[in-house]
């Protein structure tokens, strides 16, 4: 038996577990806004879609490398079809999660106008959402794994593996951020670092990307422990 292999495996889903977090967060926020009857399918379809993407891109794994080639230099950086795609993407997912963290913020619970404070988007403009920072997490995620083996069954089976995964708590996860502010915005911000982390990588600065997950749990750790504090104050 070779436990290279095993360890690869291993490795990897592991790897593509941590690097999905973002991807599910961001699935979570977005389909908050559908119609609650619409959000179960939404996720799923999500999770489906980031799938399709990454096999995808698996298979064409001799292109998705030759985008790393740089088209052009500036300030001492050779910019490529990738870096151009991680900049854009991460001022996106900036963008947004900033946006969403100012509607919810001044007028979510606050407000009177039912236009304001109920605002629902269509399943199609959704899912448009979900396709784009799919595409965006999927080529992060793929070129990651292409940089940890070159077997490309066990790139697949450690992809599928992960988002089999994330299909199977998707909805328990979206709606414990849905239910709780603290954590909502904590989510939110979370992206946003994300969105900070694509920028930096797109204009040729590496960030370990550990230290803003460690840096999350340890947020939510802090929340959840806040919580436990307050349900035992009600009680007493």
């Amino acid at each position: 038996m070779d436990y290279s292999i095993v360890v690869s495996l291993l490795t990897l889903t592991a790897l593509e577990l941590v690097l999905g977090i973002d991807n599910i967060v961001l699935i979570s926020i977005l389909t908050s806004k559908l119609p609650e009857k619409d959000r179960p399918m939404a996720r799923r379809l999500g999770l489906v879609l980031a799938l399709v993407f990454r096999v995808l891109f698996l298979f064409c794994v001799t292109w998705l490398v030759q985008l790393t080639t740089p088209l052009f230099e500036f300030l001492n950086h050779g910019f490529s079809v990738r870096d151009l795609v991680l900049l854009v993407g991460g001022l996106f997912l900036m963008a947004k999660a900033a946006s969403e963290i100012f509607h919810f913020v001044e007028y979510e619970g606050h407000s009177t106008n039912p236009a304001i404070s109920k605002v629902k988007a269509s399943f199609n403009s959704v899912v448009i959402q979900i396709v784009i920072f799919d595409i965006i997490f999927s080529l992060d995620s793929v070129l990651t794994a292409v940089g940890l083996t070159d077997n490309l069954y066990i790139m697949i089976f450690a992809v599928m593996a992960s988002i089999t995964f994330m299909l199977i708590f998707v909805n328990e996860i979206s709606e414990f951020v849905e239910n709780n502010p603290a954590i909502k915005v904590l989510a939110l911000s979370f992206l946003i670092l994300i969105g900070m982390l694509l920028v930096a990588e797109g204009a040729g600065q590496h960030f370990e990307r550990g230290y803003v997950y460690f840096a999350m749990a340890f947020s939510l750790g802090v929340e959840l422990l806040n919580r436990r504090k307050k349900r035992k104050s009600k009680l007493l």
